[in-house]
């Protein structure tokens, strides 16, 4: 029987859990991939809890520019604990979907020390989808610190956290980009009412 490497096995259990009808479906909508397994966010998560959680293995599957399962699964596997903030940074910088980013706050970014200070540099970037990036992990770092986890961690309060990001999810609300507008709507709304 022959020996498969990490990827190997990852890529086999990809093609096993595949979906053709959501794989045409996200073709359609316009998705760039080469190569798209159609497998859903429980199903990645379900192959995320088979893999070892190693930086090197999610440094790998991040690499695969290709595969729209492999950018989903690295940030599932890399330890936030070794995670700095220029490899964070890097990874806000090439998220390529909103979809991706989304995986990306809510399974790993949102868990580093430096997170808040991360969304706010992104927020002022030239580049939509750094500042979708920005807000979307904005709204992690809200539902974060208004969790018992949250509390227990030592985050700010909901309070000091809508405080620092008001300014920045104000000026993105302004801005009118299509790619941020509803979520810069909602998050300014969810802000000001922490700030009521």
């Amino acid at each position: 029987m022959p020996e498969y490497n990490r990827m190997q096995i990852i890529k086999r259990r990809f093609f096993a859990m595949r979906n053709g009808i959501i794989a045409d479906t996200l073709r359609k909508a316009g998705l760039e991939y080469k190569i798209i397994f159609g497998l859903n966010l429980p199903q990645i998560t379900e192959i995320a809890a088979e893999q070892p959680h190693e930086a090197d293995l999610a440094e790998e599957l991040w690499a695969d520019r290709r595969t729209r399962e492999s950018l989903m699964l690295a940030p599932m596997l890399y330890p936030a604990a070794d995670m700095d903030s220029a490899t964070a940074a890097r990874w806000i910088r090439t998220a390529p979907t909103t979809e991706v980013a989304d995986v990306l706050c809510l399974k790993l970014l949102r868990h580093i020390p430096e997170a808040i200070d991360l969304a706010i540099e992104a927020a002022g970037s030239d580049e939509e989808m750094v500042r979708y990036t920005a807000l979307r992990l904005m709204f992690n770092l809200l539902n974060t610190a208004s969790s018992p986890a949250g509390r227990e961690a030592g985050f700010p309060s909901p309070k000091e956290i809508a405080h620092i990001m008001h300014p920045f999810v104000k000026a993105e609300r302004q801005a009118a980009s299509r790619l941020t507008q509803t979520l810069s709507i909602q998050l300014l709304d969810e802000i000001e009412f922490i700030l009521e």
